[in-house]
């Protein structure tokens, strides 16, 4: 286990070839499962976990939504940079974990790395297990 210079543990949890483009891994670290998504090309970690009532976030869709706008017009964007509960929708961004209806609550994001061949997270404490789960995701 190596401390980063940010005070973060750094964990390896897979190989780089394991999370291609659009896929989606769960890891089990000390009871916490934390979710990675590989989006354009981009790695991202997030607690399994919607703030609202728990469900699962590794089935969320990954979309972009309407930003504010003048009225009549609607325009798109943050193109694949929300995850959206599979329950009842609400929407976090991947980057900083804040919901977009409200800055108060948030989806507790990681630091998520490629490096040598590996993808690294970053987590607080430095953890007793690591563990890849199993889940079924037809997306």
């Amino acid at each position: 286990m190596i401390m980063s210079n940010n005070g973060k543990h750094r964990v390896a949890v897979c190989s780089s070839a394991e999370l291609a483009e659009g896929q989606r891994q769960l890891f089990d670290i000390d009871g916490v499962e934390i979710g990675l998504i590989r989006v354009e090309g981009k790695c991202h970690a997030f607690r399994n976990s919607c703030p609202h009532q728990g469900v699962p976030m590794i089935y969320g869709s990954v979309v972009g939504t309407m930003v504010p706008s003048r009225p009549q017009e609607y325009v798109y964007g943050h193109h694949n940079e929300i995850i959206r509960c599979p329950l009842h929708g609400w929407e976090f961004n991947l980057k900083t974990g804040k919901a977009l209806f409200s800055p108060g609550v948030s989806l507790k994001i990681y630091q998520a790395e490629e490096e040598a061949g590996e993808i690294v997270l970053y987590v607080d404490r430095e953890p007793l297990q690591v563990t890849r789960k199993q889940f079924f995701c037809a997306l």
